[in-house]
C-alpha cells in the first residue's frame, strides 16, 4: 500500500471509546474515511461514541476487525499485547489490513503476532491531552503525532497523521520507550506545577487562582519552547 492509498477512502474500525479513539476517528472521517464500527464498554464509552460518531455501530472487537481495512486501537498500552495476540489466535486478522495503535510506549513491534497474517503495523501517538470532545479536533492542529513504522510504510503513517490534522514526527522503534518517558514526564510535571500554584494562591484567598496561574504558565511555556528551538544560524 502506498502513501497515496492512505489518502484514499478506507473503512476504519476503532477499538476503544475512551477519550482518544472517537476523536481520532472523527478527524479521519473528516478527511473522507468511513468509520465502520467502534467498540464501547460502559455507559460513558457508548455516550462518547454516539456524541462523536453518531450512527456508527457499536460492535465487539472481532466484528470491528472483520469489517475494517484499518483498525485503530486506542486502548491502554498495558492491554495491547494480549489483545493483539488474542486476535491472532482466533484468526481475526486479514491480509493487507492496516493496524494502528496510539500507545506511546509501544512501537509497531507489538503487532508481531499479527504479521504472519499479512497485517501492516504502525504506531501513531498524538502528543496531547484529550478531553474526548470535539474541542480536541482543534487541538490536533497544534499537536504532533509520533509515527513509528517499518520504512516501506512510514509514509502511510505520516499521511494519516496529517489527515488527523497534526504534524507527523518520526520516532524510531528502539526510541519509543524514551519517547514515552519524555512526554509522560512533561505531562505529569506540568500538571503538578499548575496544581501546586493554584493551591498556594487559593490558600491566601486569591479569587480565580486558575486564571492567575494560566497566564503565567502559558507565557513561561511559550518562552521556554522558543528558547528550545534550534538556532537557524547554526
Amino acid at each position: 500500500m502506498s502513501a497515496g492509498a492512505a489518502a484514499s477512502r478506507l473503512g476504519i474500525g476503532v477499538v476503544g471509546a475512551g477519550r482518544v479513539g472517537p476523536v481520532l476517528a472523527r478527524a479521519l472521517a473528516g478527511a473522507g474515511h468511513a468509520i465502520v464500527g467502534i467498540t464501547a464498554l460502559g455507559v460513558d464509552g457508548r455516550e462518547r461514541a454516539e456524541a462523536m460518531l453518531p450512527g456508527v455501530p457499536v460492535l465487539d472487537v472481532a466484528e470491528v476487525v472483520r469489517r475494517s481495512e484499518l483498525v485503530l486501537f486506542a486502548v491502554p498500552g498495558s492491554e495491547l499485547p494480549d489483545l493483539v495476540t488474542g486476535l491472532a489466535a482466533t484468526g481475526a486478522w486479514q491480509p493487507g489490513q492496516l493496524a494502528i495503535h496510539t500507545a506511546p510506549e509501544h512501537g509497531y513491534g507489538v503487532f508481531a503476532p499479527a504479521l504472519a497474517a499479512g497485517v501492516i503495523p504502525l504506531a501513531l501517538h498524538p502528543a496531547m491531552v484529550f478531553t474526548g470532545t470535539s474541542l480536541d479536533l482543534t487541538r490536533l492542529a497544534e499537536a504532533t503525532v509520533a509515527v513509528t513504522a517499518p520504512a516501506p510504510v512510514l509514509p502511510i503513517g505520516q499521511a494519516l497523521a496529517v489527515e488527523m490534522g497534526a504534524e507527523p514526527v518520526i520516532v524510531a522503534e528502539e526510541d519509543r520507550a524514551a519517547y514515552a518517558e519524555a512526554v509522560g514526564a512533561a505531562r505529569e510535571f506540568s500538571r503538578a506545577v499548575v496544581r501546586q500554584g493554584i493551591d498556594a494562591l487559593r490558600e491566601i484567598g486569591i479569587e480565580r487562582p486558575d486564571h492567575v496561574v494560566a497566564g503565567i504558565v502559558r507565557a513561561a511555556v511559550a518562552e521556554e519552547l522558543i528558547a528550545g528551538e534550534p538556532d537557524p544560524e547554526m
